[in-house]
């Protein structure tokens, strides 16, 4: 996301469903530093093939689908293989990809996907549960926004992305936050040329005629000395300020969130690029 400000505006901190649309194709198109990303990708998918990819059997249609599509759309980094599983598609795409169904209940669950870059979760722990499960350890989400995922993920436009942000702050560059590998979470004392604003840029896209829903993710990551004093900094501090005891909690920010605030607000910074 170019303007970090949109993202961080000057108000507290609150659960939002603020989405916009747009292409599929874009989304999921290589961008950048793709060649380095994708051989991340593939590091993890070879030395753990079933920590970072799996599929259920009731995943089996709407992957089928997508891999369709992305053929279609022409997006991927080199052919794709015939019946192309989670494995081999998710070395060939930036974003992760992780497929939805609804069961007989009308309950939408996670089918599976390639999750190379999780920000601590795991893809074998969340396969198979509904969404209210699966945002349940979120304090506050289902209650605020769950019917409306509910609604959105059931109405959605054929060939248009419906897409989001969500963030965090990490003590690390490092792009897979799997919980086995027991990264550090931010700690005082607070240094913003060592702490990184971790961005989830997510993105919804219909898969009509298995009826599921392709649930993408791409990351990114700025750090923070290159964020204070300016209106996205200011704003990510009172987010962190005004955030309730319980949400700095699960996103492992309490012991530092108030420092990491103040030196935010502070004037000057590091410009982005400097």
């Amino acid at each position: 996301m170019n303007d970090l400000a949109r993202l961080f505006p000057d108000e507290d901190f609150r659960h939002h469903l603020t989405l916009r649309r747009g292409d599929p194709r874009e989304f999921l198109r290589l961008r950048g530093p793709g060649a380095e990303v994708l051989a991340e990708r593939r590091k993890w998918l070879a030395q753990a093939p079933t920590r970072y990819a799996a599929l259920e059997p009731a995943g089996e249609a709407p992957w089928r689908e997508l891999c369709g599509r992305v053929a279609q759309w022409g997006v991927a980094a080199g052919p794709l293989p015939d019946a192309a599983g989670p494995a081999e598609l998710g070395g060939l795409l930036e974003p992760d990809l992780l497929v939805l169904s609804r069961d007989e209940a009308g309950v939408w669950r996670l089918r599976g996907g390639a999750l190379c870059f999780p920000t601590s979760w795991s893809l074998e722990e969340k396969l198979g549960r509904g969404l209210d499960e699966i945002h349940g350890p979120v304090p506050g989400l289902n209650a605020a926004l769950g019917p409306s995922i509910n609604q959105v993920l059931g109405r959605l436009p054929s060939d248009t992305t419906v897409e989001r942000w969500n963030w965090g702050l990490a003590a690390t560059s490092e792009l897979n936050l799997h919980p086995d590998r027991r990264l550090p979470a931010p700690m005082t004392p607070a240094k913003l040329d060592s702490l990184w604003l971790r961005l989830e840029h997510q993105a919804l896209i219909a898969l009509p005629r298995s009826g599921g829903v392709l649930f993408g993710i791409r990351i990114s990551l700025h750090r923070l000395d290159t964020l204070a004093g300016a209106d996205a900094g200011r704003g990510l501090s009172r987010a962190l300020r005004s955030m309730p005891p319980a949400m700095a909690e699960y996103k492992r920010l309490e012991p530092v969130r108030h420092e990491i605030a103040m030196a935010l607000s502070a004037s000057g910074g590091t410009r982005p690029g400097k």
